[in-house]
């Protein structure tokens, strides 16, 4: 059986692991350079999950004003 004490040091010492890999990811990702073909190529084609209907300014503000009517009729 484990002790409190072998338990307590491996705990210490996958905490400090732990740490290391976060801090050497970050370093990672903040040097990395970046493709500028792969960017180039990303760009020209169409990116997304799903079509996207674009959304008419004048009947969204409307719909949210009136949204936004009703919803302080109901907290008075």
């Amino acid at each position: 059986m484990i002790t409190d004490n072998q338990l307590y040091s491996l705990a210490i010492f996958l905490g400090a692991a732990a740490m290391l890999l976060i801090v050497l990811y970050h370093f990672l990702e903040v040097n990395a350079q970046d493709d500028t073909d792969l960017a180039r190529e990303l760009s020209s084609d169409k990116s997304g999950v799903g079509a996207v209907k674009p959304a008419h300014s004048h009947s969204h503000s409307h719909s949210q004003s009136q949204s936004q009517s009703q919803m302080g009729d109901e907290k008075r």
